[in-house]
């Protein structure tokens, strides 16, 4: 896969989210915590709606363990700082994402595009986190940050994996061609906002 910026997104983060979002400490940690309970019922529908594909499960089920476990640090790091974990926000991103996704029809493309979604979804994220990790000035939060970038880079692989693993990888390279493109698009048209992480 081509890398223009992070796991080869087509349009990098607008430089202010990351000054932004650092005075919005609290609201960045409340939408983070919901992005990770939501990646982990997202792994989890994977496998209730694809139970068929051994490898898909054998893959997802470690990864889900990993987000919820993802869930509980960010909860950790509100409550040291005295935050409470809040409502979940509108994740407008996600959203405009799955109105892109073929969602009925051929199964294998509704397949390939619930994966490469996950995929763009985790590639973003380490970009956030990569920002975030060298640029705020909470030391403890800054490698916290690190580590996180580390292990949502393996999430991404893992849903590219799986595609080329039961999909032609010609078709999977297309088809994400196609989806960085719109992904970019998006970003485009978002407000930069420091209180969600995508």
């Amino acid at each position: 896969m081509p890398s223009l910026t992070t796991l080869g997104l087509e349009l990098p983060t607008d430089p202010r989210w990351v000054n932004i979002a650092e005075m919005q400490l609290e609201d960045i940690l409340i939408d983070h915590a919901y992005c990770e309970q939501k990646a982990a019922s997202a792994c989890i529908s994977m496998i209730v709606h694809f139970p068929e594909k051994e490898k898909l499960v054998e893959v997802m089920t470690p990864v889900v363990a990993e987000e919820w476990a993802h869930f509980r640090m960010v909860l950790k790091e509100l409550n040291k700082r005295g935050f409470k974990l809040g409502r979940a926000r509108k994740d407008e991103y996600v959203n405009r994402l799955q109105e892109i996704v073929k969602k009925k029809g051929d199964r294998d493309e509704v397949f390939l595009d619930r994966l490469l979604v996950c995929a763009l979804i985790e590639a973003r994220s380490c970009e956030r986190f990569k920002l975030l990790s060298q640029h705020i000035a909470d030391e403890s939060l800054r490698t916290f940050y690190h580590e996180l970038m580390i292990s949502e880079a393996g999430h991404y692989r893992n849903f590219i994996e799986l595609a080329e693993e039961y999909l032609p990888a010609e078709k999977v390279r297309a088809r994400w061609k196609e989806l960085l493109a719109a992904e970019a698009n998006i970003m485009q048209t978002l407000d930069v906002r420091g209180d969600r992480m995508h």
